[in-house]
């Protein structure tokens, strides 16, 4: 069924940067091993998923009510495809939280018996695993909520000052060493909880 669907440059740029932000604050939700005030846990983690579940669900509903529409305005594909490219990095992120989530499960698991050489062997590779995940879920939000963020500038440029602190805030994030750098490598090689049990 087809909808009768009106909206300008201006408020589609608007509702990308809203998506955009709810990804950034997402982003800022993720917790951080060693800080004892954003440390993993499991409720947390499960709630994070739970939102960015609806997070993806708002994303394919931003598409489908686009193009169903009867008429597109002329500016719609570029729309469409900027919600639609936001929707791999979002579900990234959901399947990592996931890893994140069963990482947790299995460290409470095991921790009676922490003090056995071969489990703590195991935690330790699962500890390495958690890391490098919630390195690997930042980064995808990150890139989840960057295109979101672009598409919106290339249909309501910023204004000179905003310019100006995206250009301020891009070359910090240059400088800075990306947080999936080497978690792919380095989530391969500590393994799987089960694959440590098994050697």
């Amino acid at each position: 069924m087809e909808h009768s669907v009106v909206n300008t440059p201006t408020t589609d740029a608007l509702t990308l940067r809203d998506m955009a932000s709810s990804f950034d604050a997402q982003r800022g939700k993720l917790p951080v091993p060693g800080d004892p005030h954003r440390t993993p846990e499991p409720t947390a983690i499960c709630r994070q998923i739970a939102e960015l579940s609806s997070l993806l669900t708002q994303l394919s509903d931003e598409v489908l009510l686009r193009v169903t529409a009867q008429d597109r305005a002329p500016h719609s594909d570029r729309v469409i495809t900027a919600f639609a490219s936001a929707v791999e990095p979002a579900g990234e992120a959901v399947a990592i939280l996931g890893t994140v989530s069963h990482q947790l499960a299995f460290l409470a698991q095991i921790e009676p018996s922490h003090n056995h050489a071969d489990v703590r062997e195991a935690r330790e590779a699962s500890v390495h695993v958690l890391e490098d995940s919630l390195a690997l879920a930042e980064a995808a939000l990150y890139d989840a909520a960057n295109r979101l963020h672009a598409a919106s500038t290339t249909l309501l440029p910023p204004s000179v000052r905003l310019r100006a602190a995206l250009s301020r805030s891009h070359s910090a994030a240059d400088t800075a060493p990306s947080p999936a750098v080497g978690a792919k490598t380095a989530s391969a090689a500590a393994g799987s909880p089960s694959a440590v049990r098994g050697r």
